[in-house]
């Protein structure tokens, strides 16, 4: 992957991140529980710095990455597809939440596979895990308090 190709793929990356901390922003405005908005509050911001990261790699900058492994408890693995619209109830937005979160894992894990260059691959592979670990905290928060509601 050449320096034109990689500026496109960070753009391209951006953007995303941009969406995601859209719906976020989106699904909290929707919430009639306070603890629920200020959930999707949250990840819109840590979304709004996934964007930051990339900004300042697209800018020259070097980051400190982890190699950490995270949990898939594959809960959205086994749940019906669910569309955004204006009467999602907090369980639709959750599997909605951990669907996208699972998207934007698979997208920066192939987008790690697809760089030649090196920095560009660690970086992916970090966003991959950050998504990862949001996927994660939705399936916790699923499993809390929907399915053990049941």
């Amino acid at each position: 992957m050449d320096l034109g190709s990689a500026d496109k793929i960070l753009d391209f990356a951006i953007r995303k991140e941009e969406d995601a901390a859209k719906l976020y922003t989106d699904l909290a405005a929707r919430m009639d529980r306070p603890y629920m908005k200020k959930t999707f509050e949250g990840f819109a911001r840590e979304e709004l710095g996934h964007k930051a990261k990339l900004v300042s790699v697209r800018e020259g900058r070097k980051l400190v990455l982890s190699d950490e492994k995270v949990q898939d408890l594959k809960i959205s693995d086994h749940l019906v597809d669910v569309r955004p619209s204006a009467e999602l109830d907090y369980q639709q937005a959750l599997i909605l939440a951990m669907k996208e979160e699972k998207a934007a894992y698979k997208l920066y894990s192939d987008l790690a596979e697809a760089a030649d260059d090196t920095g560009l691959k660690e970086l992916f592979l970090a966003l991959a895990q950050e998504e990862a670990k949001h996927k994660l905290r939705f399936e916790i928060e699923y499993d809390e308090q929907i399915l053990s509601e049941n």
